[in-house]
This record gives structure tokens, C-alpha cells and sequence, in this order.
């Protein structure tokens, strides 16, 4: 079969008994960069010495067909550098392609960057989305969070420490200063820091420079308090678009919470 492992995104005291036991006995690994795997192997004292066989964003879809057959006669341990394999780290793409393949895929659950600056922000975990890494341009990241202005679920990023100030800048822009940000910053390692406040009120700080590993944590557009005239407006506006009538009001109702009788009555007699 094909394991997917957990390992320590900084503390080696997170690795967990049943990645250890793992490590000790696989004959094959299919790692993110072998030499990380490598010191993570020597660190844990573990003795064992298996092949290791790379696997990263530039190979792995070349590699996953060959990956899963290993995996169909044997078992196959896969590591990511940090954190556990497929979320925003290699992994998604064997998986894949070992689920079509009818190769069983289980998992040895470990550390994860994006719980550990959830659950420290201090904002809602109960409904979450994860976005991954920023763009790397101004312009492109911009329109990620003009995307997400509305998104009411509390939002995880990840950011390089060299862009984290102008992302913070972008991130202030778009969604104003009425929103905490949490800023995460070598997490489960000697120097963690959590820093919380706005957007703005962080650039500062960001633009000293900073080190390490990045999660962004942002809170969820506040609901909106919509009246029925501003929902009749945009039926105007997505009917004069070319849309039905019915579908418009359909629409509007389900993203404001409005009646759909009263709008449909009320862009009517608006005509």
C-alpha cells in the first residue's frame, strides 16, 4: 500500500510513535527532498536505510504511475519535507493516480501548519478554508483577495517570510482594516510568534523583515445586512445582463438571504 506520513513542520518531538515505527522499517520512501528525509532519519536515531526516491512538483506526474505499482506489491512510505504530504506538498497527483489504480492509499497522521495557525489565531474553526500560497505578484495576488472578500469562513495562507509585508499591504487594500489577521510564524519551533491585529497594523512589523515559516490566518467577511431595494438593484442589474427574471431572483435570494417572492415582485414593479 501507499502511506502517507506526517512529520514534524519544526519540533522532532511531534514525530509521532507510529511515523517513527514507519521510518524504521520501510525498505522504500518516496520523499519531497531525500536529504531532508535523510536528517529527519538521523535526528530520530533511526537506524534503517531505505531507498529513497525523490518525488516533487517538477516529477511527480511522471513518477506516480511507477510509484503506485511499487506500491501495489509493497509498501510505500511517502514524506513531504514538513507537515503531511498532498496539502500544498507533493502527494496529490500519486494519490490520484493510485485511487484509479485500485491501490490502497492509507495515512499516518501527523503535524499540519494549517491546524496548528488555526487553532492559535483565535478565530472561528469551524468552518475554514484553505488557500495554499499566495501569488508571487502584486497584481495576481490582488485578485485572489478581491475573490475572497466575502468568503465568510476564516481563511489560511501560506507566504514566503520576503513577500509577507507585501501581501499584508495587498491583503490591507482589498479587505480593509476591520479585519484580524493573525500572522503565524515559525510554529512548534524555539522562535514561534503570533502576531494578530489588521492588515495595516502588521505591515509594519513585516517590513523590518522577518524569518521563517509563514500561515496566514484571516477572518471571514461579516455577514451583510442586505434590504430589499439593493436586491431588487442587482435582479435589475443581472436581468439587463441578459438573464431570466426567475434565475436572477433565484440568485439573489440565495446570496442575501432575501425573499425570492419579494424580490420577483419587487423588480417587477420597478419595471
Amino acid at each position: 500500500m501507499i502511506i502517507l506520513a506526517g512529520t514534524p513542520i519544526g519540533n522532532l518531538g511531534d514525530a509521532s510513535a507510529r511515523l517513527i515505527e514507519a521510518l524504521g522499517a520501510a525498505q522504500v520512501i518516496a520523499a519531497e527532498d531525500t536529504r531532508v528525509t535523510q536528517r529527519l532519519l538521523a535526528a530520530l536515531h533511526i537506524e534503517n536505510r531505505p531507498r529513497l526516491i525523490p518525488l516533487h512538483d517538477h516529477n511527480e506526474r511522471l513518477k506516480a504511475a511507477e510509484l503506485v505499482e511499487l506500491g501495489r506489491d509493497a509498501d510505500l512510505l511517502v514524506l513531504s519535507d514538513a507537515g503531511m504530504p498532498t496539502v500544498s506538498d507533493p502527494g496529490f497527483h500519486l494519490v490520484e493516480t493510485a485511487a484509479a489504480a485500485g491501490v490502497q492509499v492509507t495515512v499516518i497522521p501527523g503535524p499540519s501548519a494549517v491546524l496548528a495557525a488555526l487553532a492559535v489565531s483565535g478565530l472561528p474553526t469551524d468552518r475554514f478554508t484553505f488557500e495554499g500560497f499566495l501569488p508571487r505578484k502584486h497584481g495576481d495576488r490582488t485578485s485572489t483577495f478581491r475573490e475572497l472578500v466575502d468568503e465568510r469562513r476564516t481563511m489560511v495562507f501560506f507566504e514566503s517570510p520576503n513577500r509577507l509585508a507585501a501581501a499584508l499591504t495587498d491583503l490591507a487594500a482589498v479587505f480593509g482594516d476591520d479585519r484580524t489577521v493573525v500572522v503565524c510564524r515559525e510554529l512548534t519551533k524555539f522562535y514561534e510568534e503570533v502576531r494578530r491585529g489588521s492588515a495595516s497594523e502588521l505591515v509594519a512589523w513585516a517590513a523590518e523583515g522577518v524569518k521563517g515559516e509563514i500561515c496566514i490566518v484571516v477572518a471571514g467577511a461579516p455577514k451583510r445586512v442586505h434590504s430589499l431595494e439593493d436586491g431588487i438593484r442587482q435582479v435589475q442589474a443581472l436581468v439587463a445582463g441578459g438573464e431570466r427574471m426567475k434565475d436572477a431572483t433565484a440568485s439573489v435570494a440565495l446570496s442575501t438571504g432575501l425573499g425570492k417572492r419579494e424580490l420577483y415582485e419587487g423588480a417587477l414593479a420597478a419595471r
